[in-house]
C-alpha cells in the first residue's frame, strides 16, 4: 500500500463514518418519502403583539379559505425576511402558538349590561356602533372649547387611546390622526413602557 492509497482509504472511511454519525443511511433515506408538514399550509405574515420590537412572524394555517372550511393555525415561526428580527423570536414570541390556539382566548365581542351578572355575546358591528355611541355621548358632554383663560384648546380629556406597537408606521399615523381629530390629548403607546 502506498501513501496515496492510504490517504484515499482514510478519507473515504472518515466521510462514511461522518455521514453515518449524522444519520444518513441510504437504506432508510430511500425506504420512505416524508411529506413536509408545512407543504400544504397557507402562510400569513404578521407581527408579534407582545412588545415594542415588532418581530416578524410567519403563521402557517390549514384550510383553503373556503366558506365551509375552518382555518387553523398550527405553526408559527420567525420571518427571516423581516427587517427587524430577521427570523429571531424571544421565548414569548416563540410560544405564540399556545396563545393563538388557547381555549381561554376571547374570539368575539361581549358586553355586560349595567346590573347584569352575565356577559352577552354581540356582533362586531354592534360592538363598533356601541363604542361609537358611547364616545360621541362622552365627547359631547365633556369637550372643552376654551380653557379658563379664554384660549381656544378644543380638547377631549375624558377618554384616551392606547396604541399597539405591533402596527406599522402607517397604521400608527392613522391612529394618531383619528385620536387628534377627536380632540384627544390622553394618548399612550406600549413602546413607552
Amino acid at each position: 500500500m502506498n501513501r496515496r492509497r492510504f490517504f484515499k482509504l482514510c478519507v473515504g472511511g472518515m466521510a462514511g463514518s461522518s455521514m453515518a454519525t449524522l444519520g444518513f443511511s441510504p437504506q432508510a433515506a430511500l425506504a420512505e418519502v416524508r411529506a413536509d408538514k408545512l407543504a400544504q399550509a397557507r402562510i400569513s405574515r404578521n407581527t408579534c403583539p407582545y412588545c415594542s420590537v415588532g418581530c416578524g412572524l410567519l403563521m402557517y394555517g390549514r384550510g383553503d379559505g373556503a366558506g365551509n372550511v375552518k382555518d387553523h393555525i398550527f405553526h408559527i415561526e420567525g420571518d427571516p425576511d423581516h427587517p427587524v428580527s430577521r427570523g429571531a423570536l424571544c421565548p414569548k414570541g416563540a410560544g405564540l402558538i399556545d396563545f393563538v390556539n388557547s381555549k381561554e382566548r376571547l374570539r368575539y365581542p361581549q358586553v355586560r349590561e349595567p346590573g347584569a351578572k352575565e356577559w352577552k355575546r354581540i356582533t362586531w358591528s354592534e360592538a363598533i356602533g356601541r363604542i361609537a355611541r358611547h364616545m360621541k355621548k362622552d365627547r359631547d358632554a365633556h369637550f372643552t372649547v376654551k380653557n379658563e383663560n379664554g384660549v381656544t384648546v378644543n380638547r377631549y380629556q375624558t377618554t384616551g387611546m392606547f396604541a399597539c406597537t405591533a402596527s406599522s408606521n402607517e397604521a400608527g399615523f392613522l391612529t394618531l390622526k383619528l385620536a387628534r381629530s377627536l380632540g384627544m390629548v390622553c394618548l399612550d403607546h406600549v413602546a413607552r413602557i
